[in-house]
């Protein structure tokens, strides 16, 4: 018998995660879908898996990678996976941008996607603007440890909210409508990502314990309340 505080889920359809390469997977963002009752399914982009339709899904987050969102020559499933994104929107399914995956979502939004002034790499944070601050998924404080790893940046898409910021790059979280966030950062990286990050990261850069552990631990906070506001529920309208 299921429990009343189980989400309900349509025709059993997953959430699905795009995965560009082999070192940036999901993290934390599968275990805390799994403890909410969802049934999560990785799409290996590296691998050949097919981009979804919108139909067969219930959510979507796209992970980050090497790649620029332009680079469609050597990536074309980076146009499959813009039009999922944009028809995730329109179909109201929550959607969550990660990195690449946040630039992918305001470029099919209709904003630009450019190279911005320098990497931003490694351990730091970002600060909440006033809309921020009163999101039910980011807010709580003024910053949020952070692990960044881009040299792209987005503009806010039309009708957006901004939501973090940080001196080098100024829009790194957005949120657009009630179900729908990219954010430029990392919060999902647990302990085995990053393992498996430390031997890639740039001269300088550096992921210490503790402050990673300390990124985990906001982030584990974070992407649950951002399932928690997301997932349909039992008798409570989304």
């Amino acid at each position: 018998m299921s429990g009343t505080n189980e989400p309900r889920r349509a025709a059993g359809r997953p959430w699905v995660v795009i995965q560009h390469v082999a070192v940036e997977g999901p993290g934390t963002i599968a275990d805390l879908a799994a403890a909410r009752g969802l049934r999560l399914e990785v799409r290996r982009m590296d691998r050949g898996d097919p981009v979804p339709s919108v139909d067969e899904i219930d959510g979507l987050v796209v992970m980050g990678g090497p790649m620029s969102v332009h680079d469609t020559a050597a990536h074309p499933n980076l146009v499959a996976e813009r039009r999922l994104l944009r028809d995730a929107v329109e179909g109201g399914r929550p959607v969550l941008g990660v990195c690449l995956g946040s630039q992918l979502l305001a470029l099919a939004l209709g904003a630009r996607v450019e190279t911005g002034p320098e990497m931003e790499v490694g351990i730091g944070d970002v600060t909440l603007t006033d809309a921020g601050r009163a999101d039910p998924v980011l807010g709580g404080g003024e910053r949020v440890p952070v692990i960044h790893w881009h040299g792209d940046t987005f503009h806010l898409p039309d009708g957006a909210l901004l939501l973090a910021e940080s001196p080098r790059y100024r829009n790194q979280a957005f949120r657009h409508g009630d179900r729908v966030y990219g954010f430029q950062f990392h919060i999902e990286v647990d302990r085995a990502l990053a393992d498996a990050w430390r031997p890639l990261l740039p001269a300088g850069a550096t992921l210490e314990e503790p402050r990673r552990a300390a990124v985990e631990r906001a982030g584990r906070e974070i992407l649950g309340r951002f399932f928690d506001r997301v997932i349909e529920k039992p008798g409570v309208p989304t």
